[in-house]
Formats: C-alpha cells, structure tokens, sequence
C-alpha cells in the first residue's frame, strides 16, 4: 500500500488539500494521512463552508495534530510515498525552505526530503515578491517540487470543480498516481 501525506495549510485554496483526499479515496492501494494547521483549517472555513475539522480529517484514513513532532510520520522509518501540501502557505514554505521544523507539516516535509522522497508544494500566492522567489528556490535546491496551482485550459473545463480537480489530478502525478478523471493532452478520444 502507497502512504501520501497531505498538509493543508493556511495560504488561500482549501479545495485543493481536501480535493485530493477526496481523490485518494476513489483508488485503491492508497492510504492517506492529513495534517492540517490551526491556520489551514480557518481557510477551509472561510472558503470552503466547512464547520469543523471533523468534516475533514473524516477524509482521511489517518489524521494528526500539526502539534505532534513525535507522531510515526516525524520519522524517517515511516514508509511514505511522499508528501503534497496543498495550499503551501509561504509560512510553511519558507520552515521548508530553512529545515524549521516547528511543527509537524514541517518535521514530516524535511523527513520526506532527506529520505528522498517527493514533497509536491502547492505554494498560493500571488503576485511573488523577490524573497518568495528565494524561498522556491531554496526548497527546490532541498528537493521540494514547486507546483503553483495554475490551470491549465486545453481540458475546457466547465466549473472551478473541473480546474481544482485537473489540478490535483496533476499533482497526484508527481507521485505517480493516476486518477481517472485527469484529463491528458490530446488524450485519446479528445476531436
């Protein structure tokens, strides 16, 4: 069985985490295990109506405080497929970025990468100042994958589901995970 990790964090754009837990739950073979931080859940409040984090972690087969730096995903023995954290708060990137590992999206992100596995950030924000720029760099240097959740078109999607959903589909690639619904370019069938 293939363990993602997934973080939600405080940036704009809830529906891309909580999008992907919903996905991991249409395929076998996956287990999912989500942390989400006291400022990632107040997104997913504002934007999202959700009322409590119950409504969320109940998406996951696995769930953590962002407090637990001693939970089994701190650790390198931890057998994960990697870690998507999605929206990327520039908080968290930045802890990523200089191994600040306060809280445990962090410690789970710089175990991930030291062990040399894909950490897919899904950094929100715009427009980018020199520093945040710095950031990505920093953290793509440490093996983070900067994905910004831009849209891509040539799906035609019909509703901001459609968007989110191609995006996390897209993201889910990275870890080499295929969802049905991610639609491909010139995908065969397509006039």
């Amino acid at each position: 069985m293939k363990r993602l990790i997934i973080a939600i964090t405080g940036a704009s754009g809830a529906c891309y985490g909580i999008r992907a837990l919903e996905m991991l739950r249409d395929i076998d073979g996956i287990e999912s295990h989500l942390i989400i931080s006291p400022a990632g859940l107040r997104t997913a409040i504002e934007e999202q109506a959700v009322e409590s984090a119950d409504q969320i972690r109940q998406l996951a087969d696995v769930d953590y405080s962002h407090k637990d730096i001693g939970a089994s995903i701190a650790s390198g023995s931890f057998r994960a497929h990697g870690m998507l954290v999605a929206p990327c708060s520039i908080k968290t990137l930045s802890s990523i970025a200089h191994c600040y590992n306060d809280d445990l999206i962090t410690r789970a992100a710089d175990v991930c990468l030291k062990e040399r596995r894909r950490v897919v950030l899904m950094v929100r924000e715009t427009p980018l100042h020199a520093g945040h720029i710095a950031l990505m760099d920093q953290a793509t240097r440490n093996g983070a994958i900067i994905m910004p959740p831009v849209p891509g078109f040539y799906t035609q999607p019909k509703t901001l589901a459609d968007l989110v959903s191609q995006t996390v589909g897209r993201a889910l690639d990275l870890f080499d995970i295929d969802h049905p619904s991610v639609r491909r370019w010139k995908q065969e069938g397509d006039a």
